[in-house]
């Protein structure tokens, strides 16, 4: 097998990523704190069409050098808005018929791999600090909570990584 070049890979242009059907998940992120993690977030979302980010609290904004490093670009590509309060924004997407769905370790939580996303149906998926995850008010508000099964040793898994696993669980599942 032959490693494909760059320009073998076909991706869309930045106008033509605009205009595209997006997947109905817009992502959250309450209160990260670290640039490249952000910066991983705009990426992942660029790879699957993710309709928009809201950036909340502490989440800082584009441009900003070390979250270009690991966005590559991406920030210009997908939609995203700073909201301050976390809570005031879950509750104007629910206002929008948007399911919320925290992504958290929390009682009656169902784990990511039982997770059936209703048809016709927009997710905005929150994703919380890296040491105390999304806040309780949030988590109290949202319609689902979803907990990502793990069987080792650690209880958690890096914010930028927990983003992959639940945009392409949810991806597979809604593309369907």
């Amino acid at each position: 097998m032959r490693k494909l070049k760059n320009s073998e890979l076909d991706r869309l242009s930045i106008d033509a990523f605009k205009q595209s059907d997006k997947t109905p998940l817009i992502v959250i992120l309450d209160n990260i704190r670290s640039l490249n993690n952000i910066g991983s977030v705009f990426r992942t979302s660029d790879a699957f069409l993710i309709e928009k980010i809201y950036l909340c609290g502490i989440t800082a904004k584009p441009p900003h050098k070390d979250m270009h490093k690991t966005a590559l670009g991406s920030t210009e590509t997908v939609a995203w808005e700073y909201v301050e309060n976390t809570l005031e924004l879950v509750k104007k997407l629910k206002a929008q018929n948007i399911q919320i769905a925290s992504i958290e370790q929390a009682e009656n939580a169902t784990m990511l791999n039982d997770f059936k996303p209703k048809a016709n149906t927009t997710y905005a998926i929150v994703f919380g600090n890296e040491v105390k995850g999304v806040q309780q008010k949030v988590v109290d508000a949202s319609d689902v909570v979803l907990e990502i099964p793990q069987y080792g040793t650690k209880h958690s898994l890096n914010i930028s990584v927990s983003v992959g696993v639940v945009i392409w669980d949810l991806f597979c599942k809604l593309k369907v």
